[in-house]
């Protein structure tokens, strides 16, 4: 029977990615302690969730106003660490749940990148996952030595090459390779130890590479692009897929064309999971959950929205008056996350300032299901059988509390249903999405 993918948000980071949850009530206040990230990595295993992934920007937000105290003074995302290392300590601390981390493909080599993930996925035994990002705005770009961001189809022609390096090193062990014959002498066939020798457009890499295969054969790719480039590059090379489709109508439509341009590139749809962010503010009861939602609504900022706008689109908002209209030339410039601004633009042709943050909804929680057990599990479910999705990329509104209500109340409720698994079917997360080993 087809079972749910259910994968948590996280954000290594003072706040989730609702910059405001840092001032909830029950929010912890040691974020950037080890004992935060371990009790949160035992909370998601409990609730058997098949993976925890770690967003990850290169810099503070400071777009807005090119400042960076407005960030500093309300929490806006201004605390962010090392997400690869904070998965370490996640890891030891559970041993099933899957560890995802961002590394960007513009700022980084292939072979580091490939030696990062390949050596964390023989740490967790086959647990790792590899969130692929370009990155998107200037202040990553001059955190890293360059003036300023590389132009957006460019980023993903850079991006398919670094994948083919990547993936080229990660194969150039067979599984076979290590005899460790002590009375011999012979610790691996070099014949089945391969040199990559890759001369290309945008990078070289000789190998041969250092880190063998791990059980799940190498990391599990996560992708979440969804401009018109950054959707062909998922269907390319990702394994899971974050999406954000509007509605349950446009969900279907997307999700059958996706998994199409999937089939399209000669790889099998079913083995990519197509996972739809939701927000969940779920207790007992609806009556409780709809007072916990008033309280989480009360929490968002004008300055968060206009500050992760200008973040996301690198494009300083600052610079227009809150009911002044973006020209086409305005909206053109827009280099960021470009999905944000086209669902924008299909609402508003040239929307104001204060009109781009209401159709957005950047800074506040995405259309929320709010309620019980059987009003969250119904929304889930109607998304799943649909075909509008795979899974679920469950956002937390404060952490732990968000991820502990999750698995108390509405996990329970899917398993009764069974679309969502007991317990753990495999030791590595390639076993427990149903992918194969490559």
């Amino acid at each position: 029977m087809r079972q749910m993918t259910m994968i948590a948000f996280l954000q290594a980071q003072n706040c989730t990615n609702l910059a405001s949850s840092w001032r909830h009530p029950q929010s912890r206040t040691d974020t950037w302690s080890a004992d935060y990230y371990r009790h949160v990595g035992r909370v998601l295993e409990e609730g058997k969730f098949h993976l925890g992934f770690f967003d990850d920007r290169l810099s503070m937000p400071d777009m807005y106003g090119r400042n960076h105290e407005h960030t500093v003074r309300h929490g806006i995302r201004c605390v962010k660490l090392d997400a690869v290392t904070v998965l370490t300590v996640m890891g030891m601390a559970t041993e099933r749940l899957g560890l995802g981390a961002t590394y960007s493909t513009s700022y980084y080599e292939p072979f580091h990148v490939a030696r990062l993930f390949a050596t964390l996925d023989l740490m967790t035994e086959g647990r790792a996952a590899w969130n692929v990002v370009t990155s998107l705005n200037d202040g990553e770009a001059q955190n890293m030595g360059r003036d300023e961001v590389i132009e957006h189809d460019l980023r993903y022609d850079r991006a398919d090459e670094f994948m083919e390096v990547v993936f080229g090193h990660w194969n150039a062990w067979e599984d076979d390779a290590i005899v460790q014959d002590k009375r011999t002498g012979l610790f691996a066939e070099p014949s089945k130890v391969h040199r990559l020798d890759h001369h290309g457009r945008f990078y070289r890499s000789r190998g041969p590479f250092t880190v063998p295969r791990s059980a799940q054969g190498h990391p599990v790719i996560i992708q979440a692009g969804q401009s018109g480039r950054g959707k062909r590059f998922g269907a390319q090379w990702g394994e899971v897929i974050f999406v954000v489709y509007p509605n349950i109508e446009a969900g279907k439509r997307d999700y059958a064309d996706f998994k199409a341009d999937i089939a399209r590139c000669g790889r099998e749809p079913e083995h990519v999971k197509v996972a739809q962010l939701v927000n969940t503010v779920s207790a007992a009861t609806k009556a409780e959950a709809e007072d916990k939602w008033t309280e989480i609504n009360n929490l968002p900022l004008e300055i968060d929205a206009l500050s992760l706008l200008s973040e996301a689109l690198n494009f300083d908002f600052a610079t227009k008056g809150m009911d002044e209209a973006f020209t086409d030339s305005e909206l053109e410039k827009m280099s960021g996350l470009q999905g944000i601004r086209d669902r924008v633009l299909k609402v508003k042709k040239n929307p104001t300032v204060r009109e781009f943050i209401q159709i957005s909804g950047r800074g506040r929680v995405h259309n929320p299901i709010v309620g019980g057990p059987k009003e969250v599990a119904d929304r889930l479910e109607q998304w799943f059988v649909e075909r509008a999705c795979d899974g679920f990329v469950v956002s937390a509104t404060h952490v732990p509390g968000a991820y502990e209500d999750f698995v108390r109340f509405v996990v329970p409720e899917l398993q009764r249903r069974g679309l969502f698994r007991k317990d753990f079917t495999g030791r590595t997360l390639r076993d427990n999405l149903g992918i194969p080993v490559p």
